[in-house]
């Protein structure tokens, strides 16, 4: 006996992807709704071997739906999430509009799989933000080795991150170097993307410091452990799909190089492809399409004495939305719905 499963902003890059892997890690699926706003009615997405026709978001009853995979942005979120909770349809969502309330359970679940168990305040369960979701996949099992003090990460963030929008901007902007006379100036990003890097993603905070880093501070805290410190520098990259990261760890004990591989290898939902030759590491095209968080250049940090620094890259579509949203929603019917 399976699930009826709804996919709001089925239209979207991550919500065409929620739909994908739903299929491909045959989640239980008795019954599926792919809703999105009314601009986009009736156009088709794919489910495994069958179409489906977007339903209205607006009009859509919730009730006897019992898990709800949402892809809408915060706005929207913010309308429709109470609506379909207060149905009875456990809402995982992937906006960042939930993330912080105290009663809603912020999840990755290789990491924290048991606090899923919180949705019941709200009926509603959070996804954290891309960068976040890989970096404390490969965080948390030298976290329970050796206990991480501080982390200091520098980001390299695909345009996927940005939407749809992001992704045709750098398509046409790189066409357009090619083409001088059809100039393509910056309207999604702050500056030109294409052949350049931007060191801005979401707006900038009082202390300087951005919202984007600002989220992987505090959901690294509250899905990982309230006492690292971590500090962030968020950098958009002219890449369509993949995020990568260089991460500097500084742990309470000595951790060897060796040893940090070895339990990587193990790791729940990581890969690592650490060769010291050229060639010897993933880059973010490589992990296009993959569920894997991959860690490659593990070695120690010699200005430290218990320092590690690691290069981490997975498919921001999938882990770092869809694909996390997903397995929420397996450990949801292992733990709680469960159904047959």
């Amino acid at each position: 006996m399976g699930y009826k499963v709804v996919v709001a902003g089925a239209t979207g890059n991550v919500g065409r992807e929620m739909l994908n892997i739903l299929d491909e890690r045959q989640f239980p699926v008795d019954e599926i709704a792919a809703l999105a706003s009314r601009r986009s009615l009736g156009t088709e997405v794919s489910f495994g071997d069958r179409t489906l026709k977007t339903q209205d978001l607006d009009t859509f009853d919730f009730t006897g739906w019992d898990i709800a995979l949402f892809a809408i942005g915060s706005d929207a979120t913010k309308i429709y999430a109470p609506k379909a909770a207060a149905a009875g349809c456990v809402v995982i969502d992937n906006s960042s509009l939930y993330r912080y309330d105290p009663q809603v359970p912020l999840i990755v679940p290789e990491v924290n799989a048991d606090a899923v168990m919180g949705y019941t305040a709200k009926n509603i369960i959070a996804n954290p933000n891309c960068s976040t979701a890989q970096m404390v996949v490969a965080l948390k099992p030298l976290h329970d080795r050796a206990r991480i003090k501080r982390v200091v990460v520098s980001t390299y963030q695909s345009v996927s991150g940005a939407g749809k929008e992001g992704m045709d901007e750098l398509w046409d902007q790189t066409k357009s170097i090619y083409n001088p006379t059809d100039n393509k100036p910056p309207r999604k990003f702050q500056k030109q993307i294409a052949f350049n890097v931007i060191p801005q993603i979401d707006v900038f905070m009082e202390d300087g410091q951005t919202k984007e880093e600002w989220k992987m501070v505090v959901e690294t805290k509250k899905i990982l452990d309230p006492a690292i410190k971590v500090t962030a520098t968020c950098v958009r990259v002219p890449v369509f799909v993949g995020h990568s990261e260089a991460i500097n760890i500084e742990f309470e004990e000595f951790l060897d190089e060796d040893e940090a591989r070895d339990i990587l290898r193990e790791a729940p939902g990581v890969m690592v492809i650490d060769k010291r030759e050229p060639g010897g590491y993933v880059t973010p095209i490589e992990c296009v399409g993959d569920y894997a968080t991959f860690v490659s250049r593990i070695r120690q940090d010699s200005t430290l004495d218990n320092g590690l620094n690691i290069w981490v890259v997975s498919d921001n579509l999938r882990k770092g939305a869809a694909l996390n949203a997903v397995q929420i929603a397996e450990v949801l019917g292992q733990k709680a719905l469960k159904k047959g």
